[in-house]
């Protein structure tokens, strides 16, 4: 009698930072749903943060897939350094934090990865990788297993990066002097795009950063990946992802958000203290709050966050403003002037952090005032909530294209150094009941019932995930030794 087939056991590994992780779990969840085994690995430095955001001492080597386990699902989870003590401050210093992740991590993934080789099972049957790391490809051929790239951005992002030659040989990214300014009409599967339209490090001349170093490198790597999954949807984005096909096989397997997954099973990977908001929210009408956030990540000027915070003064609308303690610098401790948080008093509320979800499916929440991170951009698509678009860096530039000029379900708020209160007054105004705002509303309809059809059983992405498992069984997993 022929031996039952081994589970397929995958080793999942995220960048470190909150909007990878987010959908890396859940990315885990769902391959775990389906009978894989998954290693899923993350840095001490992730999992002291997060833990201490739980505030429970007891916690601190709590397994974040602890519910997952109890309810059947083989998640196993391992952590190992990043090349920096726990204790290291990677906010305020973010370029030692980079030259650690481009220059030591991989030695200490080889490491595991030698350790896990000699003792997993089921063996190993492929590493999955965010794609901004700079050494899965050169790591999965050490151990003859395939490399699945993770991307957590939308395809015309991962499709602009992967033809950075194109961009380079025509003089729009990386001249000597300054970059052309014309109309890009070249890429495979991109419509035409404006310079101003590229991530941040595609505007730049300069490209001797580390940063410009890592997306070098990461891409040579994306060359090498035998799949990538990608956290959009295929209906969202039909023309890049076929042109992708034809060079990768490339599977739009979004949104990777909570809904839609095993009931009962929560995944605690926020690595900031939550606040509670539902009490305050549900004093207040349907539709007529603002939600703000800028992320987790990025800064704003004093300048602007100062503009803004006068201009939501100047609306009529209630709002719920996210405000990290570092969302100017680390050094700046009372971001907001003084007249703000005193003349708001009753119709708005300022946290530190929340659970994005939960304040984005609440009735009263009629628009969100956005960084444009994809992760945000997925939540407001899915919570049907239109956004109001400032972006602040790197691929958030391309996503707000996607969000005001093709999809209509949002309004440009204005550039970094340009935003005036008068304008912000006026958008926030028009989003929450003008024109602009309720038509960007009755696209947002469409858009999100594509999200949410995407992922039942006939869904794009439930098929292309069914996909991918298949082709991946098929592909093989090669001896498991290392070479």
């Amino acid at each position: 009698m022929a031996e039952p087939p081994q589970k397929p056991h995958a080793v999942l590994i995220p960048v470190p930072l909150q909007g990878h992780i987010n959908p890396a779990t859940r990315l885990a969840i769902k391959l775990a749903t389906r009978g894989f085994t998954i290693t899923y690995v993350n840095t001490e430095a992730v999992h002291h943060q997060s833990s201490r955001a739980r505030r429970s001492a007891s916690s601190i080597d709590h397994h974040i897939f602890a519910d997952a386990c109890a309810s059947g699902l083989d998640i196993r989870y391992e952590l190992i350094s990043d090349g920096l003590p726990v204790s290291f401050d990677r906010t305020a210093n973010p370029i030692q934090f980079l030259h650690s992740l481009l220059y030591v991590f991989s030695a200490h993934v080889e490491e595991f990865m030698r350790k896990l080789t000699r003792a997993a099972s089921p063996p190993i049957t492929c590493l999955i990788a965010d794609t901004f790391f700079v050494w899965p490809s050169t790591i999965a051929k050490k151990f003859d297993i395939p490399y699945v790239s993770f991307w957590t951005e939308p395809a015309v992002v991962f499709t602009l990066y992967y033809h950075m030659d194109l961009l380079i040989k025509n003089g729009h990214f990386a001249s000597c002097a300054e970059n052309r300014k014309d109309t890009i009409a070249y890429i495979p599967g991109v419509p035409a795009i404006e310079p101003t339209d590229l991530m941040s490090y595609l505007q730049e001349t300069n490209t001797t950063s580390v940063l410009h170093q890592i997306i070098f490198k990461a891409f040579e790597e994306a060359r090498g990946a035998d799949f990538v999954l990608c956290n959009t949807v295929q209906e969202l984005e039909p023309e890049t992802i076929s042109a992708i096909q034809q060079e990768k096989p490339f599977y739009a397997v979004g949104p990777l958000i909570p809904p839609g997954f095993i009931p009962g099973i929560s995944v605690q990977t926020t690595l900031q203290v939550e606040s509670d908001c539902s009490q305050w929210l549900d004093t207040k009408p349907a539709g007529s709050v603002l939600y703000i956030s800028f992320g987790s990540f990025a800064n704003v000027s004093k300048r602007d966050l100062e503009e803004i915070a006068y201009g939501i003064l100047d609306t009529k609308a209630n709002f719920i403003w996210v405000i990290r303690p570092d969302i100017v610098s680390s050094k700046e401790h009372e971001p907001l002037p003084q007249r703000f948080l005193e003349e708001s008093y009753g119709r708005g509320m300022c946290i530190p952090w929340c659970c994005q979800m939960e304040v984005l499916s609440h009735p009263s929440i009629g628009g969100f005032l956005t960084h444009c991170g994809w992760n945000s951009i997925l939540e407001s698509m899915w919570c049907e909530v239109p956004m109001l678009c400032f972006p602040l860096q790197t691929d958030q530039f391309t996503n707000r294209k996607l969000v005001v000029k093709d999809w209509k379900i949002g309004i440009d708020l204005g550039r970094i150094d340009e935003v005036s209160r008068k304008e912000v007054s006026k958008r926030v105004d028009s989003l929450m009941g003008g024109e602009e705002g309720n038509e960007a509303k009755k696209v947002m309809k469409e858009v999100t019932r594509a999200l949410h059809g995407a992922v039942t059983a006939d869904g794009s992405s439930q098929k292309n995930f069914d996909q991918f498992v298949a082709d991946l069984m098929r592909r093989g997993s090669g001896n498991r030794t290392m070479k």
